[in-house]
C-alpha cells in the first residue's frame, strides 16, 4: 500500500496528537495517587499492600477485563467515540475519587477510572495503523507512547504541586460535598482537563479502515488497491476462533513480544507506583520534592527511553532484520537490570535521584516496540482485539500485579515500611531474566511470522 493511500501527514499528526494528549491526561489520572500515598493511607489508616489495592488492583481489574470487549466494538464501530466517550467517563471518575470518603468509595472510583481507559489503547492503535503507513507506524507508535512519560512524569511534578498549593490553602469547602482534603482535591483539578480535550476528539474524522495487516507492504489477495472495500462487498471482520488460530499457529512470536513486555511491566508499574515514596521514606525528602524530582526524571529520560527505543526499529529492518522490535527488547532485559538494583540502594538521595534517570530510560525504551512487534505480524481486522488481549496480558501482570508485588515484599518478606528499597532492589532480578528467556524463545518463530506476512 502506497503512502498515497493514507491519509495526508498534516491530518495523520493532529490525530496523533489528540491521541497522544489523551494517553497524557489517562496516565496522569491513573498515576498521580503516587505522590499521594501518605495522605491517603493517613486518611484511611490503611498499609503498603492495601494501598497497592487501590493503586493497581482497583484500576486494572477492570481495565483489563473491558479492554477486550471494548477492543472487538473498536474492530466494528467508530473508534474516536469509543475514545471520546472513554476520555469523558474516566475524567469524572477521577474527579470523584476526590469525593471520596473511604477505603470503599476510593476503590469504587478508581475502578470507574480503569473502566474508562479502557476504551483508549485498543482504539488508538488501530487508528494510527490505519493513519500511517508501515515504515512510519513504529515512530507513530513510539511517539503516542510518550504518553507514558509525559503523563506518568507530570502526575509526579504536576500532581506533588497541586497537592503542595492546596495543602497550604484554607479549609477546603466543596459544595454538595463539604469539607475536602488536600489529596481530594489534586484528583478534581487534574480530572477537569479531560473535559475540554473530549471536544476536540468528538470533532475528529474516523480514519478509513485499510485492508491487509500492518505488516504487509501490498493489500491482501484480493482487496482493493485503496485500502477501502470494494463496492458491493461485505466488510470483512475477523471472529474469535479465526484469531484464536491465527495466535496458536503463531504462538511463540506473540508470547516473545506480549510475555516479555508483560513480566518487564512488573517492574516499571511497580517502580512508578513505589519509587517517590522510596525517596520519602528512606531520605526525609519532602513530598512535594520527591514527586518533581522524579517526575522531571520521568519526563526527560523517560520520553528519551521512548523515542529511541521507537525510532531504533526503521534502522535495524532497512538492514535485513525482521526481528528488530525482539532486538530492542532483549538490550533493555539486559541492560536495565544493573542500574535498577543500584538506584533503590544509592547512599544518598542525589545519587537515587539521578539514578532514576537510566533506570526510567529503559523503563519506557521496550513498551511502544513491543506494541509494534505485535502490529508487525497481525492481519488489520484483528489488530485491536490483539492489542487488547496484550493489554489484558501485560497489564495483568503489570499494572495489576507492578504495584502489589513491591508492596508484598516490604510488609510480607521484609516486614518494614523502610525496607521499601530492597523491595525495589530485589523486583529487578526476579522479571528481566524472565524477559530474555520469553524473547530468546520466540525469535525465530517471530522471523517466521514476520516473513508470512
Amino acid at each position: 500500500m502506497s503512502q498515497a493511500d493514507f491519509p495526508s501527514p498534516w491530518r495523520a499528526n493532529y490525530a496523533l496528537l489528540l491521541l497522544l494528549l489523551a494517553y497524557i491526561l489517562s496516565f496522569i489520572d491513573r498515576n498521580v495517587m503516587a505522590v499521594l500515598i501518605g495522605p491517603i493511607r493517613s486518611d484511611f489508616a490503611i498499609s503498603d499492600f492495601q494501598y497497592s489495592l487501590l493503586h493497581g488492583f482497583a484500576f486494572s481489574m477492570f481495565y483489563i477485563v473491558m479492554g477486550l470487549p471494548i477492543a472487538r466494538l473498536a474492530d466494528r464501530h467508530s473508534r474516536k467515540w469509543i475514545v471520546t466517550v472513554g476520555l469523558v467517563a474516566w475524567s469524572l471518575m477521577t474527579c470523584l475519587c476526590g469525593t471520596a470518603r473511604s477505603f470503599f468509595t476510593l476503590f469504587l472510583a478508581r475502578i470507574g477510572v480503569g473502566v474508562g481507559e479502557a476504551t483508549l489503547s485498543p482504539a488508538a492503535f488501530s487508528m494510527l495503523g490505519d493513519l500511517f503507513p508501515k515504515e512510519k507506524l513504529a515512530r507513530a507508535l513510539s511517539i503516542y507512547s510518550l504518553g507514558i512519560t509525559l503523563g506518568g512524569g507530570l502526575a509526579y511534578v504536576v500532581g506533588s504541586t497541586v497537592y503542595e498549593w492546596f495543602a497550604s490553602a484554607e479549609q477546603l469547602v466543596l459544595p454538595l460535598f463539604g469539607e475536602v482534603r488536600p489529596w481530594q482535591m489534586t484528583f478534581i483539578a487534574v480530572g477537569a482537563p479531560g473535559f475540554i480535550l473530549a471536544i476536540f476528539l468528538g470533532f475528529l474524522s474516523e480514519p478509513v479502515r485499510r485492508s491487509g495487516t500492518v505488516a504487509a507492504g501490498t493489500p491482501a489477495a484480493g482487496a482493493p488497491v485503496a485500502g477501502t472495500p470494494a463496492a458491493g462487498a461485505p466488510e470483512v471482520h475477523h471472529g474469535l476462533a479465526e484469531i484464536g488460530a491465527h495466535l496458536r499457529r503463531h504462538f511463540r512470536a506473540y508470547m516473545a513480544p506480549i510475555g516479555s513486555v508483560a513480566v518487564l511491566g512488573i517492574l516499571g508499574y511497580g517502580t512508578m507506583a513505589w519509587y517517590p515514596e522510596f525517596l520519602i521514606r528512606t531520605f526525609d525528602m519532602p513530598r512535594g520534592e520527591a514527586g518533581s524530582q522524579f517526575g522531571l526524571m520521568f519526563l526527560i529520560a523517560g520520553s528519551a527511553g521512548t523515542l529511541v527505543g521507537g525510532w531504533s526499529v526503521e534502522p535495524l529492518m532497512r538492514r535485513g532484520y525482521q526481528d528488530a522490535p525482539l532486538r530492542i527488547i532483549l538490550a533493555v532485559s539486559a541492560l536495565w537490570i544493573l542500574p535498577a538494583v543500584l538506584g533503590p540502594l544509592s547512599g544518598s538521595p542525589t545519587m537515587a535521584v539521578w539514578m532514576a534517570a537510566p533506570i526510567v530510560f529503559f523503563l519506557n525504551a521496550h513498551y511502544g516496540v513491543g506494541v509494534a512487534a505485535v502490529q508487525f505480524i497481525t492481519p488489520n481486522r484483528m489488530r485491536a482485539q490483539v492489542s487488547a488481549l496484550m493489554l489484558f496480558v501485560t497489564n495483568l501482570f503489570g499494572l495489576a500485579f507492578g504495584p502489589t508485588a513491591v508492596a508484598m515484599l516490604t510488609d510480607f518478606v521484609f516486614g518494614d515500611d523502610l525496607a521499601l528499597r530492597y523491595s525495589l532492589a530485589v523486583l529487578p532480578l526476579l522479571v528481566c531474566p524472565l524477559a530474555i528467556v520469553l524473547v530468546l524463545q520466540g525469535m525465530r518463530g517471530y522471523r517466521q511470522a514476520a516473513d508470512l506476512e
